[in-house]
């Protein structure tokens, strides 16, 4: 999508990259890169089938991490709805894992992060509409 495009949340314009669309976007890829790093660390730490589940986590961590990117270079905002939600679905499961562990830190963190972003999320709508 070009710069000036439509948002895609019906008002026509894209508003460019205000402090909602950064803040929203440095969350947003600071948490892809966190979940990309945990993901390479398990790889470094696991064996056998838990190591080749880790290689299919980081897949997809990488793939999140490349997504996270592109608002940056290109100032669109529908690309960075997608880009945030996707990583509050992720880190919101993340946190549910963490409950299923009674894990307070890998509860708390994903949970933490998940708040963080969707509410830098809401701004980012909030100021677009």
């Amino acid at each position: 999508m070009e710069r000036g495009a439509s948002d895609g949340a019906g008002t026509g314009k894209d508003p460019g990259m205000t402090p909602a669309f950064i803040a929203c976007a440095t969350i947003t890829a600071i948490s892809a890169f966190i979940s990309l790093g945990f993901s390479i660390a398990a790889i470094r730490r696991q064996t056998g089938e838990a190591r080749t589940t880790a290689w299919y986590a980081t897949v997809r961590s990488a793939a999140l991490a490349a997504v996270s990117v592109v608002p940056f270079l290109t100032g669109a905002t529908p690309w960075l709805l997608a880009a945030a939600s996707a990583m509050v679905i992720v880190q919101a499961g993340d946190a549910l894992i963490g409950v299923s562990l009674r894990n307070a830190l890998e509860t708390y963190g994903p949970a933490g992060t998940a708040l963080v972003n969707l509410a830098a999320l809401l701004w980012l709508l909030q100021a677009a509409g």
